[in-house]
């Protein structure tokens, strides 16, 4: 169909969904305490995948060190990540929600926009859910509003398994007073830069001189934080295939490296593993990202574009270790992560002026 604009987006977003599939594989964990993550092990480091809401009463979330998980719940069931499951159940629900006739755009695996000029979208998300449900087992909230923006922040009002409508008509009723963290794509670092200015809440950020935000984050993010904060933005909903700029592999390593020698072997690992990702979609690589973790956790990135486009793997290489001589000597490591971004095939679809496209 490609890209639309429709009278209403809906943001459609499975509850729990990793938790979700492994209690259909596994009905007897049911109301338990439910954690996914890393190869379910809590005495390695690894990090929560997700949980399931028994566990998060308790202060379990996304990103929060498994170990760590472990204490707040220590009845919880840990489970590994299996990415086989969870494509082919992902796979089935955007399927479902093609079949219902409307343009779906997928953010991941759990997630999609969806397009509908209906008199009446509330009826259109039961719709949805009902689909789902009866394909999947699995349920779903459903977020309905005027821009992509409203849509996604609309679904965290109606989870789990509800539906909720954010619109022009009710954006500072309801986000107003909230801080600015609760926006799509406004983090921890973010909302402090905000708070240097004084801005706090939404109905702050939508009122802000856009000058200040400019000298702040830039003519592009400055512009579009102000336009945040009033909940505006597309309304434009594009199933065109996504098309990957890199590639990314990363290694949590069980014991802390401590050499030279062990860091560059490492990144040799991955590097390989990244250019692999790259070869196969048969696009040259023309810049090389590193991510370092020292220990305890403090986190540190790389980038540098090469002098031409590449697809040796011994050039890619050359460039991560180069980057790597960046690296804090002396410094324990803990991570490790290369990215290896590709030139855009001429037919790519042009990306958006914001970030709300894609992944955020």
């Amino acid at each position: 169909m490609g890209p639309r604009r429709s009278r209403w987006v809906l943001h459609v977003d499975l509850d729990q969904f990793l938790a979700a599939v492994e209690v259909l594989r596994r009905p007897e964990l049911a109301g338990r305490p439910v954690i996914v993550g890393g190869r379910g092990d809590p005495t390695e480091r690894a990090v929560v995948s997700t949980a399931s809401y028994e566990a998060r009463v308790h202060g379990v979330g996304s990103g929060m060190p498994l170990r760590v998980a472990a204490r707040k719940v220590p009845d919880a069931v840990i489970l590994p990540v299996d990415h086989q499951a969870y494509d082919a159940a992902s796979a089935t629900v955007m399927d479902t929600l093609r079949g219902l006739g409307m343009v779906v755009e997928v953010l991941g695996w759990d997630e999609a926009f969806l397009g509908s000029d209906a008199d009446d979208p509330e009826a259109v998300a039961r719709r949805v859910q009902r689909a789902v449900l009866d394909a999947t087992r699995l349920h779903c909230s459903v977020g309905i509003g005027d821009t992509k923006v409203r849509a996604k922040i609309a679904t965290g009002f109606g989870k789990p398994a509800g539906v909720f409508r954010l619109t022009r008509a009710n954006w500072f009723e309801v986000m107003g007073a909230r801080p600015v963290v609760d926006l799509w794509g406004v983090g921890a670092k973010v909302s402090r830069r905000l708070a240097g200015h004084g801005i706090r809440t939404v109905e702050q950020l939508a009122a802000a001189d856009e000058a200040v935000l400019v000298a702040e984050f830039g003519p592009r993010l400055g512009a579009w934080y102000g336009e945040l904060g009033r909940g505006e933005g597309s309304a434009v909903v594009d199933d065109t295939p996504w098309v990957a700029r890199g590639h990314s592999r990363e290694t949590t390593f069980q014991r802390n490296l401590t050499t030279r020698e062990a860091v560059e072997d490492a990144l040799r690992v991955l590097a390989a593993q990244a250019h692999a990702d790259t070869a196969a979609e048969g696009r040259p690589v023309f810049r090389v990202g590193l991510k370092v973790r020292y220990a305890p956790f403090f986190t540190r990135t790389f980038s540098r574009k090469l002098p031409a486009p590449t697809r040796s793997l011994e050039e890619v290489t050359a460039a991560v270790l180069d980057l790597a001589a960046g690296m804090e000597p002396g410094r324990e490591v803990r991570l490790l992560g290369v990215r290896a971004e590709m030139v855009m095939p001429d037919d790519a679809p042009s990306t958006s002026s914001t970030p709300v496209r894609g992944r955020i």
